[in-house]
C-alpha cells in the first residue's frame, strides 16, 4: 500500500459541505457567503480579470506590436531521415505518412525539411519542401511533388 493510494481513498468517501442547515453545523445562516454584497447573491460573481472598479491590469497594460497567429498557417513537419522509413520506389504522400505514423493527421498540410540523409528514390508529395529537402531527395533520385 502506498501514501497516495490511502489519500485517494479517503478522499473519495469524503462527504460534499451541507451549507445553510443550521447555526450548529458552522454553515447556517449566511452558508459561508458573509452578508450582503456581490458574492451573497446567487448566480452573481466577479468575472474574470475585475479589480472592484479600478482600472484592470489588462486596460493598463499598452497594446502595441504585431502578432502572427492569426495569419499562421499550420504544417506538419517531417524530416529527410523519416522517409528512410518507406521502401525504395514508393510513392509518399500524406496519407503513407499518416500511416507510418510521421504525422498526425493526413489532412493538415506537410512540410518536407532536409534533416538528415536519404538514400532511397522516392516520389515524395507534400505541400512544401524546403531547398535542402528536394535537394536531397532529387540526390538519391527520387523526385518532389507539390500537391
Amino acid at each position: 500500500m502506498k501514501l497516495d493510494e490511502i489519500l485517494k481513498a479517503g478522499r473519495r468517501n469524503k462527504r460534499s459541505k451541507r451549507v445553510g442547515r443550521g447555526t450548529g453545523s458552522g454553515m447556517g445562516k449566511t452558508s459561508g457567503r458573509g452578508h450582503k454584497g456581490m458574492g451573497a447573491r446567487a448566480g452573481s460573481g466577479k468575472r474574470l480579470g475585475y479589480e472592484g472598479g479600478q482600472n484592470p491590469t489588462l486596460a493598463r497594460i499598452p497594446k502595441r506590436g504585431f502578432s502572427n497567429v492569426q495569419f499562421r498557417k499550420p504544417r506538419q513537419i517531417v524530416n529527410v531521415a523519416c522517409l528512410e522509413a518507406f521502401e525504395d520506389g514508393a510513392h509518399v504522400d500524406a496519407e503513407a505518412m499518416s500511416k507510418a505514423r510521421l504525422i498526425d493527421d493526413a489532412s493538415i498540410p506537410v512540410k518536407v525539411l532536409g534533416n538528415g540523409e536519404l538514400t532511397k528514390k522516392l516520389t515524395v508529395v507534400a505541400s512544401a519542401f524546403s531547398a535542402k529537402a528536394s535537394e536531397k531527395i532529387q540526390q538519391a533520385g527520387g523526385s518532389c511533388q507539390n500537391n
